[in-house]
């Protein structure tokens, strides 16, 4: 073989060498599961969203079920807590605190992570269409958490509406939201900065106070020239009132103002300026904190339905959490439209409460409602750093609506006060333990 001859095979060789690798190429491409989990005789159970609720769901139903195959469809690729951003926020734990791995709570807990998002829905087939191809299943949960509401203050206007989200975001949905308000706190150097809190249960009854108290703390110790002003929709602080209040008097009269019964009427972003019923405020900066709704998938799906105070919620009855019309359809987390608070420990415990209605109606055994647990601690300043804290069940009125039931709170912050608020962090350490690695 001459040298042209040798140049010439060679150019074929890698030729063929090159198809053969796109062809290979191609066919792993196509194993992408674009039937994902075709009907068997295996039972399947499909939860979206992995949330505290999700994740909770799915690491009890495989304990309750373990001959079932569960998975998870999330379209993040890694978990990041909303519970204690509001520590992370002031730099009193690291960003490796909040984030863990999917990948490790599937593997840990015998159920599959399937990263894409839930599109549409044909119930009367059990197929979960989503962004990665359909799921077949035997029973679906949808833990999807929140979406935000801004109908009341833009009237269908995007573009305040798209300003709203992307100069102010409300950081109470995990991720760039976060990021922005942390670099927006770091560069705060006076004025007033305005959070609100909507009425009705929005997520984390507390955590809107619990963010306004250590920033007027920030304030206070850096000697920032500038006031946190709260306005809140609600009458008053809506849980740890009188904790709250005494936090507001007596640790920051100066660097604080609290404003109930707030009702935005007006929002002018280019001059900086709020109008509600009776005041104009000027504002250096702000966190718009918008009503909270279930996602609008689910009111696509026509699986929602209003409550008294006209949000979407989950249409599900209150006490099997089963979606209204579907024998195999549930809900739990903050979709719910029951008056729980809409918190990480009240996700949790309630996620493996509906998994355990779940595997009782897969064993046609009777369902018992059991309430969810509500367990929060509230840090209210960093330096010494005090904390309060709460924990509730709940209970049924005689006409269906959800009461309190055993709530034990400690609102006494100055008892709190001696060396650092352990108990948050402790407490949240445990349930990432248990969410992602026991």
């Amino acid at each position: 073989m001459n040298r042209r001859d040798l140049l010439k095979n060679s150019a074929k060789i890698m030729l063929l060498a090159s198809t053969v690798g796109s062809m290979a190429a191609a066919e792993k491409i196509e194993e992408k599961p674009k039937n994902h989990r075709k009907k068997s005789d295996k039972l399947h159970i499909v939860v979206v969203g992995g949330g505290w609720s999700g994740l909770s769901f799915a690491k009890h139903i495989k304990k309750y079920v373990p001959h079932a195959e569960v998975t998870i469809v999330e379209k993040r690729e890694e978990f990041i807590s909303c519970p204690v951003s509001n520590a992370w926020l002031f730099d009193l734990v690291n960003l490796d605190f909040l984030a863990h791995s999917y990948i490790d709570a599937a593997n840990n807990h015998g159920y599959s992570y399937f990263k894409a998002e839930a599109v549409d829905l044909d119930a009367k087939h059990n197929i979960l269409h989503t962004t990665e191809g359909e799921l077949h299943y035997d029973y679906l949960v949808f833990a999807t958490g929140i979406e935000y509401d801004y109908f009341n203050w833009c009237k269908n206007d995007a573009v305040l509406e798209k300003r709203l989200r992307t100069e102010y975001p409300a950081a109470f949905i995990p991720g760039s939201e976060h990021l922005t308000l942390k670099r927006k706190i770091k560069n705060y150097q006076g004025g007033n900065f305005i959070i609100t809190i909507p009425g009705g249960n929005y997520r984390c009854l507390p955590a809107p106070y619990e963010r306004a108290c250590l920033l007027a703390d920030h304030i206070k110790q850096n000697k920032i020239d500038g006031k946190v002003i709260i306005l809140d929709a609600n009458n008053t602080v809506t849980i740890k009132e009188e904790g709250f209040l005494s936090t507001f008097r007596e640790l920051y009269k100066k660097e604080l103002v609290y404003m109930s019964a707030s009702t935005i009427e007006k929002i002018d972003l280019d001059k900086k300026v709020i109008e509600t019923e009776f005041d104009e405020i000027e504002f250096t900066d702000m966190s718009f904190y918008p009503n909270v709704r279930a996602p609008k998938l689910l009111e696509k799906l026509g699986l929602t339905t209003k409550t008294p105070y006209n949000r979407v919620e989950a249409n599900l009855d209150v006490y099997t959490n089963r979606f209204k019309g579907h024998h195999n359809i549930f809900g739990c987390g903050d979709i719910r439209p029951m008056g729980f608070s809409k918190s990480g420990n009240t996700a949790y415990t309630e996620g493996a409460n509906v998994a355990k209605v779940v595997a009782d109606d897969i064993a046609k055994k009777k369902i018992k409602w059991v309430s969810p647990t509500t367990f929060c601690v509230s840090i209210i300043s960093m330096k010494p750093q005090r904390e309060m804290t709460l924990l509730s069940e709940y209970k049924y009125g005689s006409h269906g609506e959800t009461q309190f039931k055993d709530t034990v709170s400690d609102e006494k912050w100055k008892s709190n006060g001696l060396g650092k608020a352990k108990a948050q962090f402790s407490w949240a350490q445990s349930m990432y333990n248990r969410m992602f690695y026991v």
